[in-house]
């Protein structure tokens, strides 16, 4: 899904104009990196949490020469989805996709029809 997913999503669903939709998905992108690039962590329930990460600095090795790099210090981001969000994701298929498959597919090597 891109960003102007997202803004068509929110016209049809909202009936707000485009140039609305933009800025109202500008802003919260926008609300949301500043919030991030001050370190500060972001949860919106259901769907999961950024956070920073703090990494440390240490003595690198270029893989090339074996010479010694001093790697500095640095954040990172990271993504954990929300409970709610994992598991509608991890959700059964509908059983018609499973029907779907060849019944070759669930044969074992015997050709016996057991898994």
């Amino acid at each position: 899904m891109l960003k102007s997913d997202l803004i068509n999503i929110l016209v049809a669903k909202r009936g707000v104009t485009q140039k609305q939709a933009e800025a109202t998905i500008e802003t919260i992108f926008e609300s949301m990196k500043d919030a991030l690039c001050r370190g500060e962590n972001i949860e919106i329930r259901g769907l999961g949490a950024f956070h920073v990460k703090n990494y440390q600095g240490y003595q690198g090795r270029n893989p090339k020469t074996g010479q010694v790099i001093p790697v500095k210090p640095k954040r990172g981001l990271l993504f954990r989805t929300g409970k709610e969000l994992r598991d509608r994701v991890n959700r059964p298929a509908p059983l018609q996709a499973q029907s779907d498959l060849p019944s070759s597919e669930f044969k074992g090597s015997s050709g016996t029809g057991t898994l």
